[in-house]
């Protein structure tokens, strides 16, 4: 329609609600800046967006690290001021989905209230004090997340559907034979 929702990133993600009822005078009608960002967005309904991305978190050296798959609703029937309904975190650093690249790895059923997403989840263990080596160990799970997804709930885990585990490489999403793509 006559709307544009974007997002773009450099510290924090700001949300986007742009009218484009004149292309050739587009107007930002309202922005939200919260932590992380979304890959992809896709509408719930006329008042509702999902986004799919990464969550961020300042590090050590006074920067910004993406950390875990980040999974959120956003309100967006008060154009002027968006609101983050909820938002759900997977995973530690390294966690991926193939929806961050692909759309069509996206599912989403509003009627069955079913959204599903495949993902690369990674859990690093801490390391015992008394190691050596500091680096931590990571635990990678692959499969599809499965939530139920409403305004009113936000986002309710129905299950996870397991495609493999291991501690192979990682180079990026789809280098794996474990992974699910879709």
């Amino acid at each position: 329609g006559d709307r544009l929702y974007m997002v773009t990133f450099k510290r924090i993600d700001p949300f986007f609600v742009i009218d484009l009822a004149d292309p050739a005078k587009p107007k930002i009608l309202g922005k939200l800046k919260l932590p992380g960002y979304s890959d992809y967005l896709h509408p719930y309904d006329a008042t509702h967006i999902i986004g799919v991305g990464k969550e961020t978190g300042s590090n050590e050296w006074g920067g910004v690290s993406t950390k875990g798959i980040k999974l959120a609703i956003f309100d967006v029937s008060d154009v002027e001021h968006p609101t983050q309904v909820d938002k759900v975190e997977i995973g530690d650093p390294g966690s991926d989905s193939a929806v961050l690249s692909d759309h069509k790895a996206f599912l989403f059923d509003k009627g069955k209230n079913l959204l599903v997403i495949p993902a690369r989840v990674v859990q690093n263990e801490a390391v015992a004090a008394d190691t050596k080596v500091r680096v931590p160990r990571q635990n990678i799970w692959y499969g599809a997340y499965v939530c139920g997804l409403t305004p009113e709930n936000g986002f309710v885990l129905k299950g996870t559907v397991q495609h493999g585990t291991g501690s192979d490489q990682y180079y990026y999403y789809g280098s794996s034979q474990n992974e699910v793509k879709r």
